[in-house]
């Protein structure tokens, strides 16, 4: 099973197919199999983010466990094997400046199990967009989050 990431904004993101010569994130449309995820945004247009492995599995994300989500820290984070933390980065960075060229002030990104899409959120958070470059960020499966883009915003000025 594979971690998914939604992004919901006012527009609609350009959409971008994964190609496995050339990995990069991928911006798809919902389908029908996945349509039912909207009901969890406020913003009109949701699509699909995929990480470079094409689902969001390398975009970093803790697992929920008995409802609650492990404490991340740096020491767990160095430990890591190299290559893993090379692709943390990479996905977390590329995420990052694709929300930045979006266009947005704030983006809502709602991650979880891939076919979980009637799950409501366990978490509801509001962060400025440089939160998830730390290298302890992880996305908390079924947390919805809502990321200011502008660094003027704050995330209490969120709606």
């Amino acid at each position: 099973m594979c971690f998914v990431l939604y992004a919901g904004t006012r527009s609609t993101l350009p959409r971008r197919e994964w190609r496995k010569d050339a990995p990069a994130l991928s911006v798809k449309s919902l389908s029908d199999r996945d349509a039912g995820i909207g009901a969890h945004f406020s913003s009109p247009a949701v699509q699909y983010i995929g990480s470079t492995s094409r689902c969001g599995c390398y975009f970093p994300h803790a697992t929920l466990q008995n409802g609650e989500w492990p404490e991340i820290v740096y020491g767990d984070y160095v430990e890591q094997d190299e290559q893993q933390v090379g692709s943390d980065n990479y996905n977390r960075k590329a995420l990052v400046d694709l929300l930045r060229k979006s266009g947005e002030t704030t983006v809502e990104l709602y991650g979880l199990w891939d076919g979980d899409f009637a799950e409501e959120p366990e978490a509801d958070e509001s962060i400025p967009i440089e939160r998830i470059l730390e290298p302890t960020f992880r996305f908390k499966e079924q947390g919805m989050y809502r990321v200011a883009i502008d660094r003027q915003q704050t995330p209490e000025k969120l709606s």
